[in-house]
């Protein structure tokens, strides 16, 4: 049985796609602000955050009609916001990644953070190093701790291809973090 708060979301997107466009104002009320929060989650910056919800909202609206299930309206939402989210993070990785191949007066000064401070950051930058659609599940399963089933709604790939890149996603940082540690 489904439950009210999907049904009035089927409800407003077929009024949308009917051509009733006062439902738009219902819709962004209702989930702006998780939008919001779902961009900064991925982004950790409110502002960026913000845009990015306000971009992904002009994609709902121009693409609405191509939602075929009004009651998947969520998950497709969403979809569009984590799409939009790591679109700019991927172009942030690269300016960073410009950024420090362009400067030359790096120091490595590990000597001032504690085993566990070092261990975390490791983890954080073998987490950054993988494909990113590794690092989408594997964000999304340990730190958001969404099931499989949910991932891959919200993904919209098969659970089978969830577990396979959470599999994938660790034996790289295994790799990523055994390399490391040879080489340090």
């Amino acid at each position: 049985m489904r439950n009210k708060h999907s049904q009035s979301d089927a409800y407003l997107v077929q009024r949308l796609q009917s051509g009733d466009k006062s439902v738009l104002n219902i819709l962004v009320r209702k989930w702006h602000k998780l939008f919001c929060d779902k961009a900064y989650w991925l982004v950790k910056d409110k502002d960026i955050a913000k845009d990015i919800a306000q971009e992904s909202w002009l994609i709902i609206i121009d693409s609405i009609n191509k939602l075929k299930n009004p009651e998947q309206f969520k998950f497709w939402a969403y979809r569009i916001v984590i799409n939009k989210s790591t679109d700019w993070l991927r172009v942030q990785t690269r300016q960073r990644k410009k950024a420090i191949m362009n400067s030359a007066d790096i120091k490595d000064d590990k000597s001032d953070y504690s085993e566990k401070e070092q261990l975390k950051l490791s983890m954080s930058k073998a987490i950054r190093d993988l494909p990113h659609q590794q690092k989408l599940v594997i964000q999304l399963f340990y730190t958001q701790a969404y099931s499989l089933k949910q991932i891959s709604e919200i993904l919209d790939v098969s659970v089978g291809t969830v577990k396979s890149r959470l599999f994938h996603a660790r034996e790289k940082l295994k790799t990523i973090l055994k390399t490391r540690n040879y080489e340090n």
